[in-house]
């Protein structure tokens, strides 16, 4: 008989595999950065054309800034994003 798991049963399994946990945390990390994007953009009640335009760059590059499949941010991308939205950028290091 086949023993089903929980989500989260089976997620707690998978991060007993260093390599695993690795790639799950910077994609979390990945996902985390994009919505904070997103909830900084619709707090200030920007459209994300309308940001895009205060970024000078494409709607679709701006909509890329908030999927979590982008990786491509750079500091000075960050800094104009907040400095676009009224936010305040905070970077942390952690080991």
């Amino acid at each position: 008989m086949t023993k089903y798991t929980t989500f989260r049963e089976d997620l707690k399994e998978q991060l007993d595999d260093r390599a695993f946990r690795k790639y799950y945390k910077h994609e979390l990390q990945k996902l985390r950065l994009g919505k904070q994007i997103a909830d900084v953009r619709t707090k200030r009640g920007l459209t994300q054309k309308a940001m895009a335009k205060l970024l000078k760059t494409s709607q679709g590059a701006g909509t890329r800034l908030e999927s979590g499949a982008y990786a491509g941010y750079s500091l000075r991308t960050l800094e104009k994003i907040a400095a676009a939205t009224g936010a305040q950028l905070d970077i942390h290091l952690h080991l």
